[in-house]
């Protein structure tokens, strides 16, 4: 043992590399349903560390995990950060907000009461929070500070011993709030996305484009097939419609009985069976030049003579609307003739090794300007000063580069399946990092008896944080459960929670909900978690 230690504290490769191996198969293991995750890596990191002070990894590296980690979530976050901030979102966001501070302030007046110093306060709401950026931010403000090997232990000994609660919390008020509430909820229409066919009738809707008709109603669908006598042609925007026509109608069950009270009824048959005219394909979109761009803009129809019915983003698919902004890796349903549809791919793209490339320039551009931001000290009131630092100045120029999506010719995006793997790189890379540096100092806080307080310290904020954010949401502000439930793992920002949520909801709403308020919460927990530092 004493050989393999030895080794291990002359080979910062090898630790790393069989921290990250064995946190990860850790993650894997489940217990009715909850497992750490990525965050496993922590927790063997610290159990590394704990055999001596010697086995830590160089500061870079925690580092440079913390920074791909913070702009690569902000990155993909930002256009929904900002959608967020207009109609219905703005209200999600102001409940998640308020639920945040009032949990921070509880972290506060906990604290003083317990005597807990503000590096245990910090690390106390980012564990019960389940939220790694935050953590990242205070470890890297201490180190700013020059704090000593104790000090930079007070926070991560706290998050690890808040963090399994913080999700296992959440999911027993979760659990919960579906036993007492979710019997109560009214019925509600489907929320899968649907292909109908519409036969149209007599009505005075019939002289004008479907173009103009989407615009003048706001139906959110769309339209593909048309059977005219015995000919089926693409449902272009420029189409007027006739009495007698059939046309396919793709959207929500909620959204597609509008338009058949407009239009028409729905008739039993299908135009999707004849592919011999038209056909559909889904395209990967792996162009750079038209990533970025709305289909409105690209104007498919016209341009290629092609018409896009749904977009599949990661594990999401939903509509396509004009303002719809293509990203890197989507993969676009497009209808056409089949000729045409060969065309389309081409200009989409429709390659994988495109998709598993990142542009340096834009990449190394975007994290440059997140440094310099973190870098510049902000006046405060009353003197001094404050940085972003390495955690909050990537996160900024993500969120705004991420909405942006491109510059010109510069595209800020990032392929999605990319995007995904440095983020998971750069978590695995921090967490090993600051487990390691921060185990020795753990097994001493444990040793001194005041574990318990912390972990009972960690569950009241969560279920602070979970029942103040169900309560309100449901009964004062009748959010429906489903939604209530994403807008909950969203304050959170853990996918177990999300997950457990999607399995009760049984459709889509709780992924909207969660995008709605994730950017937002996480930001606020990075900056709470820094005003308890401060405060300590």
């Amino acid at each position: 043992m004493t050989a393999l230690i030895g080794l291990l504290e002359r080979d910062s490769l090898l630790l790393l590399f069989l921290v990250a191996a064995l946190g990860y198969l850790l993650g894997q293991v489940r217990v009715r349903g909850f497992g750490l995750g990525v965050a496993a890596v922590l927790f063997v990191g610290l159990g590394f560390g704990a055999l001596s002070p010697l086995l830590k990894l160089p500061d870079f590296v925690y580092q440079f995990g913390l920074v791909l980690f913070v702009y690569t979530i902000a990155l993909a976050s930002g256009p929904g950060f900002f959608a967020a901030l207009r109609r219905r979102g703005l209200g999600d966001n102001l409940l998640v907000g308020g639920v945040l501070g009032a949990v921070a302030l509880l972290a506060w007046l906990l604290g003083r009461l317990l005597g807990l110093e503000g590096g245990f306060q910090a690390g106390l709401l980012a564990g019960a929070l389940t939220n790694t950026p935050a953590l990242a931010g205070v470890i890297e403000t201490l180190q700013a500070r020059g704090a000593s090997a104790t000090l930079l232990g007070q926070p991560v000994a706290a998050y690890a011993l808040a963090y399994p609660v913080g999700v296992v919390g959440m999911l027993l008020a979760l659990h919960l709030a579906w036993r007492v509430w979710g019997k109560h909820q009214p019925a509600e229409a489907g929320s899968e996305i649907e292909v109908r066919t519409l036969e149209v009738g007599q009505c005075d809707l019939t002289g004008l484009t479907l173009e103009e008709l989407l615009r003048a109603k706001g139906w959110h669908v769309v339209f593909g097939r048309y059977r005219r006598g015995a000919e089926v042609r693409l449902a272009t925007p420029d189409l007027r419609l006739a009495v007698g026509d059939r046309i396919t109608v793709v959207g929500l069950a909620s959204d597609l009985e509008p338009v058949a009270q407009a239009l028409g009824r729905w008739v039993p048959e299908s135009l999707e069976q004849d592919r011999q005219t038209l056909d559909f394909r889904r395209v990967f979109l792996s162009n750079p030049k038209v990533a970025g761009h709305t289909l409105g803009e690209l104007d498919l129809p016209r341009r290629l003579g092609v018409v896009a019915t749904r977009i599949r983003r990661g594990d999401l698919e939903f509509l396509p609307e004009p303002r719809t902004v293509l990203e890197l890796g989507d993969r676009v349903r497009v209808l056409g003739p089949k000729e045409r549809i060969a065309e389309a791919s081409r200009y989409l793209g429709d390659s994988y090794r495109a998709l598993s490339e990142v542009d340096v320039l834009s990449f190394g551009l975007g994290i440059a300007l997140g440094l310099l931001l973190g870098n510049l000290s902000l006046p405060l009131p009353g003197g001094g000063g404050f940085k972003l630092g390495l955690a909050g100045g990537p996160l900024v120029v993500g969120l705004v580069l991420g909405a942006l999506n491109r510059s010109g010719p510069v595209l800020w995006q990032l392929p999605y399946n990319a995007n995904l793997t440095l983020r998971q790189l750069g978590v695995i890379l921090f967490l090993a990092g600051i487990g390691l540096r921060s185990g020795y100092t753990f097994v001493q806080t444990l040793t001194q008896g005041g574990a318990l307080t912390l972990f009972l310290t960690g569950a009241a904020l969560t279920l602070s944080a979970a029942f103040l954010t169900l309560w309100i949401g449901h009964r004062l502000l009748g959010i429906r459960l489903e939604t209530l439930s994403g807008l909950l793992a969203g304050l959170q920002g853990q996918p177990a929670v999300l997950a457990f949520a999607l399995e009760k909801a049984g459709n889509e709403r709780p992924n909207l909900g969660y995008a709605t308020v994730y950017p937002l919460a996480m930001l606020l927990k990075i900056l709470f978690a820094q005003l308890l530092l401060g405060g300590g």
